[in-house]
């Protein structure tokens, strides 16, 4: 039960208890082994007398209704809005962090912003969202209000999204899709190296879970931010759209999308070149929509179809500006697209 003065503290789901009233907290792949007292690498589960306890059930530190292309999704439900929520801390160490007045914050449940489920989903229907989307930090941190959510949510025909690194367990996922995530938008963050280098973690992780949610029917589009210095060199690019391939599909999005300094790291932007030439790269491995992020008006933004190049699905930014479906499929050639849910304007 919660505790009606501090709502945001919840036990949690999955963990383990070992000797000495210390815990392993099994939510993601850092399975850290946590001291009485003590709270695990993300700051946001605490051991207490030998249990594992949430700190941030429903504490939101931001909420917004966005569209659905801010994500990035261009192949979910193009055009739709998410009420989009997130809480406090990380599970990585990204030194380029966009959001970092949330992620590098510990949670502070004695003056938490406590939204309830139920509210979260009032809410949505109330601003006329079509979904729900957890985002801005880690949502894999908000596992257990994500959980009940969903369930919420699926139930008022909701669609329900995740923005996420990607570095849950295996078991924390199927929990997720059983209680009604739809779709994920992972981000990889680059190869081996620069991942283990900067984030901390393990790039393997990552790519079975995208191999993970495909095979459980989720919808999956993969982030890959484009960093000078990091990430941003030929074979760092080429070996991740063939490790795309062969995991996700060539069906399956991959968003490159431009660094901006942020955080600790004050590398230069990423040029739009380096961005085009990641395009370029992916198509020659033989991927069917690649595109470019965080430059608006790019002709990449665009959707066009892989069998005889018609644009199909116009934007600029985070606006659906045109759609040239018919019944899901192209115009001139009659390709099915894979795309999730209705457009706007398709004839």
């Amino acid at each position: 039960m919660a505790d009606p003065e501090m709502p945001t503290i919840r036990q949690a789901l999955l963990f383990e208890e070992l000797p000495g009233d210390r815990v392993q907290c099994n939510l993601c792949e850092r399975r850290c082994e946590i001291k009485p007292g003590a709270l695990g690498f993300c700051k946001t589960r605490k051991n207490v007398s030998g249990k594992l306890y949430t700190l941030v059930y429903g504490d939101i530190s931001s909420i917004s209704a966005n569209p659905i292309e801010k994500k990035p999704f261009y192949h979910f439900w193009p055009g739709s809005v998410a009420l989009t929520i997130g809480t406090w801390g990380c599970n990585y160490l990204c030194p380029w962090c966009q959001n970092f007045s949330i992620s590098k914050s510990p949670p502070d449940p004695e003056h938490a912003n406590y939204l309830s489920p139920e509210q979260f989903v009032i809410q949505t229907l109330r601003e006329r969202c079509q979904g729900t989307s957890v985002s801005f930090n880690e949502p894999t941190l908000m596992f257990e209000y994500s959980l009940d959510v969903f369930k919420l949510a699926r139930a008022r025909g909701l669609y329900n999204t995740f923005v996420t690194n990607g570095y849950m367990t295996l078991k924390a996922l199927r929990m997720l899709h059983e209680a009604g995530l739809d779709a994920l938008c992972i981000d990889v963050k680059g190869d081996a190296e620069a991942v283990r280098k900067f984030c901390g973690a393990d790039v393997e992780v990552v790519w079975r879970n995208v191999r993970e949610a495909k095979k459980l029917g989720m919808h999956v589009e993969v982030v890959n931010l484009v960093i000078p210095g990091v990430n941003d060199q030929e074979g760092q690019l080429r070996e991740l759209a063939k490790r795309h391939l062969r995991e996700a599909g060539m069906e399956t999005p991959l968003h490159f999308t431009a660094y901006y300094p942020a955080y600790k790291f004050d590398a230069p932007p990423t040029p739009v070149s380096t961005l085009e030439r990641a395009h370029d790269i992916a198509v020659s491995e033989g991927l069917e929509f690649i595109y470019l992020g965080n430059v608006p008006g790019h002709r990449y933004e665009n959707t066009y179809c892989p069998e005889c190049g018609e644009l199909l699905i116009k934007r600029f930014g985070l606006e659906l500006a045109e759609s040239r479906l018919k019944n899901g499929k192209c115009l001139k050639c009659a390709r099915k697209i894979p795309i999730i849910g209705r457009i706007r304007g398709d004839r």
